[in-house]
């Protein structure tokens, strides 16, 4: 699957830095970011710095990227458009 370009790959993670418009839409990105991870049961490394957020995909148990990284990172794609942020 090829990676939108929004998302960089660094070694064996994906990476992407999302700005929200303010904080409280950051932390329902978050929200929303967690509901689907945990329905996949794959979650992201997510560093908060007020509307600035740094997201990390990969499949430890793998030893790297799998397909679940690549769905999940779309349907962050998505989640992120729906809030308004970029």
């Amino acid at each position: 699957m090829r990676e939108s370009s929004e998302w960089q790959t660094d070694g064996d993670t994906i990476r992407r830095t999302v700005t929200a418009p303010d904080f409280r839409t950051a932390i329902a990105i978050v929200d929303a970011i967690a509901e689907e991870a945990e329905a996949m049961n794959h979650h992201p490394d997510i560093d908060i710095r007020w509307r600035t957020l740094h997201l990390a995909l990969t499949t430890h148990d793998a030893g790297g990227l799998t397909e679940l990284d690549h769905t999940l990172a779309a349907r962050i794609d998505g989640i992120v458009t729906a809030h308004g942020a970029s």
